[in-house]
């Protein structure tokens, strides 16, 4: 996921890889939290034609692959091989391969960055702007990633950074061709959304996850100067708006027909005029996804399905009658216009759902493979008639209100599962919880096809958690979160380091998990010695000792991002990870035991890493609250806030 320094006139060797810059490969259940997270990679497909001509004479002809439009030239035999090389490269798009490539030689190398599309970077603060750009001169797509993924639970303090204004200004001179823009967990103002259509005119897709910063100003800036924009996806972003200062966005979309085909801002939380939707729905023939915000009521969502047959994707708003001048909706008019969306594969939403409604979805259910209730507080009596008729579903998002027979209705309707998250109504530590191990081994044995699974509860056993490993072999991801703080299997009492070390010795393809519960020394012990491909590990309230950490580093080699909170582990376990930090993206410890001194020994000792340090308690002047590390190639970054100390 790394890449060698920019070439130069005079190349000097070329290092091993020190910092993420990467093409996106983000699909299927890698997204998260991270992965969560982003949306699927595309390539943009390169415009250049192929040049054409004849040979002549006795020197060798080259044909112009890059699309100069001289028809052909002549060139010297290593300057025909680095253009067939060139040529070649343009279909290599996996991640993995591009970087591989990238390090074979110098030639290898140039190619490479003339050739890559799309540009990754997982860390904004692991390479300069002006870097990158200078590398990678032909990019159509750029995925940018911020702040660390616990800014999601609220841990890292407001303000800390990861502001996209220096990349904007880098990318606007630098590729005037750029059609896709990606921005997960990172603040971005409307004065830099504005310079999106004034820098690329011929920009396409914009997503913003987990983004802050904005308003609806920016989003009307977009709407009205991006004239061949396809993708507006708004999600999971941080937005707070007086409603007296909203403006219209939605109006400002082309009055012609559009190219949109998707469209997502269901956590744009302010009024928005309706009648423009409905005809910018209704003037936009390629639209397939649509998610709306929770002032969309049911008699609303059934004429803008009326103007969009064609939807495959559908957020369904409040899912909530308004009733007009006519009375209320009744559920059979809204299960006519469900029965005419005969594309429907998915289905969200759901924002303040009316139970009485949901009958009116049976008709799609048989279609769908992806079931999002993650906003709807259904009861297992609300829930189950409606999860009786999703026979193909392979991904489902729930509340733990639907309960141990929840789930058990679903492992016994869905055997085609391949991903299961279940989030808690209520996430305080205290809370009773509605599922535990009952419902995670009922889902065991029903979805034995299971990929990824997050499971929060506050009751579990290792025997449940065995069974797991046992009955889905496939696993790639297990993020089993125990609320409560250091809970023993609830029947034994015992460490739940069986159960865990059961996911790492039978799960042989897992590359990402999440610890929790009463955990000793011992199940990291597990995890070291048999968790070779975990490239993601995050770990709450768990372990006994600096040991835990210590066969951590020793023994996943492939571990690139590690997430702590919450544990007993000092300077002695973050010393143990010396020679391994340089091969990791980040390592991020929150509320542990360690100092200023042992951090600064870390930044003493690896100058190339960037050691930040939080501190919430500044009469504790030995103490360390945040530690967040970091490879860079771009050295220390110059936004910190007062309240970071980069060592």
């Amino acid at each position: 996921m790394s890449a060698p320094p920019s070439s130069s006139p005079s190349p000097a060797p070329i290092p091993q890889p020190a910092a993420t810059l990467a093409p996106a490969g983000m699909g299927g259940a890698a997204a998260d939290d991270d992965s969560s997270g982003s949306p699927p990679s595309r390539m943009s497909d390169d415009d250049d034609d192929d040049g054409g001509g004849g040979a002549g004479g006795g020197d060798r002809w080259a044909p112009d692959l890059r699309g100069c439009g001289n028809g052909g030239r002549w060139a010297p035999p290593d300057q025909v091989l680095e253009n067939v090389l060139e040529s070649v490269l343009e279909f290599l798009t996996a991640a993995r391969d591009r970087n591989a490539a990238s390090l074979v030689c110098r030639s290898w190398y140039r190619a490479e960055a003339q050739t890559r599309r799309e540009l990754f970077i997982g860390n904004c603060y692991a390479v300069s702007p002006r870097r990158a750009v200078e590398r990678f001169g032909g990019v159509r797509a750029v995925v940018l990633k911020g702040k660390p993924r616990f800014a999601d639970f609220s841990l890292v303090p407001h303000g800390w950074g990861a502001y996209v204004s220096p990349w904007v200004a880098a990318l606007g001179p630098a590729y005037p061709r750029l059609e896709r823009i990606c921005l997960k967990r990172m603040t971005v103002s409307d004065d830099e959304l504005a310079l999106i259509p004034k820098s690329f005119p011929l920009f396409k897709e914009l997503s913003l996850v987990c983004c802050d910063g904005f308003t609806t100003r920016g989003l009307a800036v977009i709407a009205e100067g991006c004239r061949h924009l396809r993708v507006l996806d708004l999600t999971e972003d941080y937005f707070h708006e007086e409603e007296s200062e909203v403006v219209d966005w939605i109006s400002k979309f082309p009055e012609s027909n559009t190219s949109l085909e998707s469209l997502v801002f269901d956590c744009v939380s302010v009024p928005f005029n309706f009648e423009a939707l409905e005809a910018l729905v209704a003037r936009s023939p390629a639209l397939r996804r649509l998610r709306v915000n929770d002032h969309v009521s049911i008699e609303q969502l059934r004429r803008l399905m009326a103007r969009a047959p064609h939807l495959t994707h559908l957020g369904t708003g409040s899912f909530r009658s308004e009733p007009g001048p006519g009375g209320a909706l009744s559920v059979s008019e809204l299960a006519t216009s469900f029965a005419a969306s005969r594309s429907l594969v998915c289905l969200s939403g759901f924002l303040d759902a009316n139970a009485a409604y949901l009958p009116a979805i049976y008709q799609v259910c048989a279609n769908l493979t992806s079931l999002n209730f993650s906003f709807a507080g259904l009861t297992d009596e609300e829930f189950i008639p409606v999860i009786r008729h999703c026979v193909n579903l392979r991904t489902l998002w729930v509340l733990d209100t639907v309960g141990d027979e929840g789930l058990r209705a679903v492992a016994e309707t869905c055997s085609n599962l391949r991903e299961l998250r279940v989030f808690p109504l209520d996430a305080t530590e205290d809370s009773e919880g509605s599922v535990s191990d009952i419902g995670l081994q009922a889902i065991s044995e029903g979805c034995r096809k299971l990929e990824s699974i997050l499971y929060f509860c506050q009751r579990m056993t290792n025997a449940a958690v065995i069974a797991m490993s046992e009955n889905c072999p496939d696993l790639l991801v297990f993020r089993l979160c125990i609320m409560g703080r250091h809970r023993p299997d609830r029947i034994t009492g015992a460490p739940m380091d069986e159960g865990f070390g059961a996911i790492v010795m039978n799960c042989k393809k897992l590359t990402r998990l999440s610890v929790s519960g009463l955990l000793t020394d011992k199940a990291f012990a597990y995890i070291g010695r048999h968790g070779k491909l975990i490239k993601t590990l995050s770990v709450a309230f768990a372990g006994n000792s600096d040991m835990s950490l210590q066969h951590v580093f020793e023994g996943c080699t492939r571990l690139q991002k590690l997430e702590v909170r919450d544990s007993p582990f000092g300077d002695k376990g973050l010393l143990s990870g010396l020679n391994y930090f340089y091969n990791m993206r980040f390592f991020w410890m929150n509320s542990c035991r360690l100092t200023v001194k042992g951090c600064g020994d870390v930044a003493q000792q690896m100058p190339n890493l960037v050691v930040e340090v939080m501190k919430e308690n500044e009469g504790e002047m030995d103490t360390v609250d945040k530690l967040y590390l970091y490879r860079s190639l771009a050295g220390p970054r110059e936004d910190a806030p007062s309240f970071v100390n980069i060592l």
